[in-house]
């Protein structure tokens, strides 16, 4: 790759998903968009930058964009926000909202394993209201990544990695080499396909947004307008989950921090959107 190619590269990331790719870390973008160029059919990446060059057509644009972002995930990453939402929140909820659907969003769901995590512990109602409900939304820039992730099939190294053995035996199905979520599960989770940097007006409501480990791969600059969409998606008494070393304090002041519970905010009553 020229220094050109890499240049076009780290606009396209940016400019698109609001992604911030280190130039320097030939690296890291050869490794992610290799696999792209040969699915592609071009014998190498410089090859693909000199055909996107050429034809600007957009499905390949999004593909590199795409390719780029990070997929790391797990089930129950982290652990900590999942016991929250368990023996906190969704009770809490649970009784605040009665009859009326709790919504949960799961923004940047990769492929997947962070809202079936949380479709998973719906599905238990530990310390939820009789009659509860419970819907559960996935969003996320790749459309790979949500093909994986509506299929509900995971291979071995995935499942081994946070998915406590109870719940493979009690939720999935082996399927020759791999493992399936049960129909019951995957039923419980919506998908679609969603950029944080676009407009999130049109997206509704939801009383939970998980977006942990996002914004860390976001530019800097453009961080506080995807917290400040986010925050226009929850209501008044809405929590936002963000990943243990992401905050929005110093970012934006759309959030207050709730006391004891890492990662865990809650609107700002004093905060007004800009019309």
């Amino acid at each position: 790759m020229s220094p050109d190619d890499i240049k076009l590269i780290v606009a396209l990331c940016r400019q698109r998903a609001g992604l911030n790719v280190d130039p320097t870390r030939t690296y890291l973008i050869e490794s992610r968009l290799g696999p792209l160029a040969r699915r592609e059919s071009y014998g190498s990446i410089s090859e693909l930058i000199a055909g996107l060059r050429a034809r600007r057509e957009e499905p390949l644009i999004w593909a590199l964009v795409e390719a780029m972002c990070s997929n790391e995930t797990a089930f129950f990453r982290d652990r900590t926000p999942f016991q929250q939402f368990r023996d906190d929140i969704l009770p809490t909820l649970s009784r605040m909202r009665g009859p009326e659907p709790i919504r949960i969003w799961s923004a940047g769901c990769s492929t997947g394993q962070e809202a079936y995590s949380l479709a998973m512990i719906a599905e238990a109602g530990v310390g939820l209201e009789a009659g509860a409900k419970v819907e559960i939304y996935g969003a996320d820039i790749s459309e790979r990544c949500l093909e994986k992730a509506q299929s509900g099939l995971y291979n071995q190294f995935e499942v081994q990695r946070g998915l406590p053995i109870r719940m493979l035996v009690d939720h999935f199905d082996k399927v020759e080499d791999s493992w399936r979520l049960s129909p019951r599960i995957r039923g419980r989770v919506r998908w679609r396909r969603i950029n944080l940097i676009g407009d999130l007006s049109g997206v509704g409501q939801f009383d939970v947004i998980f977006c942990r480990n996002v914004l860390s791969m976001m530019d800097e600059a453009i961080r506080p307008r995807v917290l400040e969409g986010l925050a226009a998606a929850l209501p008044a008494d809405g929590f936002l989950v963000l990943g243990k070393d992401e905050t929005p304090l110093g970012l934006t002041d759309a959030y207050r921090p709730i006391t004891g519970r890492e990662g865990l905010y809650a609107r700002n009553p004093a905060y007004r959107a800009a019309a």
